[in-house]
């Protein structure tokens, strides 16, 4: 399958996508949970991915019931996590050669992730990747965050290209929601989440991993 229009610039998402991060936070929080005597089930953190602290929050707060605090739970994660990258989260297969193949064609590329400038740097900083994004849209910048499209608008305006002509790549639903809400010609590459049969209307789409993104933007050329 061809890439509808060519592509003119290429968003990412973060967590998930281009860094193994979702594994580590649902370690982080299945050690949490079990040091309070609790069951993080693998389904209630798949509910979770993609949406915003406080849409996780009232999820953890639904499982757990009245009375479990929320916030000395995440500062629990917050730690596990903060162990996690300093050991080293490994990037997701494809990325270094999908930005190697950007690089060589010359198209511009953005990060829009609900994920904090700070998460950012702690997650691919280590990697030496940040500084081959053109643009960086985290939480920090963004009124909206997923599923609404300005993440993804923002990041086409900082890139200076139309959002049609833009390729998005997400893992999550919120994100492909977000993405084909925009405008941008969407792939998924699924980490935790499934593809629903929403998921595949919304997008051009569902790859395997970012090596066969490569394939496909090569396939036109750019």
């Amino acid at each position: 399958m061809s890439l509808p229009r060519r592509v003119r610039a290429v968003v990412f998402d973060m967590d998930g996508l281009l860094v193994d991060t979702e594994q580590a936070v649902y370690a982080s929080m299945h050690r949490a949970s079990q040091a309070r005597g609790r069951d993080m089930p693998m389904e209630v953190f798949r509910r979770m991915v993609g949406l915003t602290r406080a849409a996780s929050d009232e999820i953890i707060a639904a499982h757990f019931g009245e009375g479990f605090d929320v916030e000395a739970w995440a500062e629990e994660i917050r730690m596990h996590m903060q162990e996690a990258i300093a050991a080293g989260v490994a990037l997701k297969a494809g990325a270094t050669e999908i930005l190697d193949h950007l690089d060589a064609v010359g198209l511009p590329r953005a990060i829009a992730t609900s994920s904090s400038l700070e998460a950012v740097h702690h997650s691919l900083g280590p990697h030496g990747v940040v500084e081959r994004f053109h643009a960086l849209i985290t939480r920090d910048v963004q009124i909206n965050s997923k599923p609404h499209p300005e993440p993804f608008l923002r990041a086409a305006a900082a890139l200076g290209v139309d959002p049609a002509d833009c390729l998005a790549l997400e893992d999550s639903h919120n994100g492909v929601r977000a993405a084909a809400a925009a405008g941008m010609m969407t792939v998924m590459v699924p980490d935790m989440l499934d593809p629903t049969e929403e998921m595949r209307t919304l997008c051009i789409r569902i790859a395997h991993d970012l090596h066969e993104v490569v394939e496909l933007l090569a396939a036109q050329g750019g």
